[in-house]
This record gives structure tokens, C-alpha cells and sequence, in this order.
């Protein structure tokens, strides 16, 4: 992986957490760093996930691959939300 790539992978990491988090009902009381840092794995994650499935790769955009990457993105933010919210 090229430098572009990887920052164009935080890039998106940064969206696909912001996502999840808006798409997350409720309020959540985790920082913006560990959202940022759930994003970036969500978005790996979800990559390896629709890759594996065979849905990485369409013509267009790849709506199951975002779909993916925001599911777990928010699943991500709500079990860091219940421990950082423990930790408290």
C-alpha cells in the first residue's frame, strides 16, 4: 500500500466513523479521536468483509461496501460507548 493509499484510508476511516456515529441513535460519550480511530477500522474491516463476499468490486460506487463499513462503524461506537461510559 502507497502513502495515498493510506492516507486516502484515513480519510475515509474518518467519514465512515462519523457516520456511524450520526447513524448511531442517541448520544454517545465517546471522544472524537476514538470515533475517528473506530472509523479507520470499521473502514479495513468492512473492506476485507465485502472483499470476501465478492461485493468490493462493482460498477459505481460501492453502496454494500459503505453499508458494510457503517454497520460495523456502529457497532464499533456502541460497545465503545457502553465501556468508555463504565470507565467513567
Amino acid at each position: 500500500m502507497e502513502i495515498s493509499g493510506i492516507a486516502s484510508a484515513l480519510i475515509i476511516g474518518l467519514v465512515i466513523g462519523v457516520l456511524g456515529r450520526i447513524a448511531l441513535p442517541g448520544r454517545q460519550h465517546i471522544p472524537v479521536w476514538l470515533t475517528i480511530v473506530i472509523g479507520i477500522i470499521a473502514a479495513f474491516a468492512g473492506a476485507a468483509l465485502a472483499k470476501a463476499f465478492g461485493v468490493a468490486d462493482t460498477n459505481g460506487i460501492d453502496w454494500i461496501e459503505w453499508l458494510i463499513q457503517i454497520g460495523l462503524a456502529m457497532v464499533g461506537v456502541g460497545f465503545a460507548d457502553r465501556a468508555y461510559g463504565r470507565g467513567r
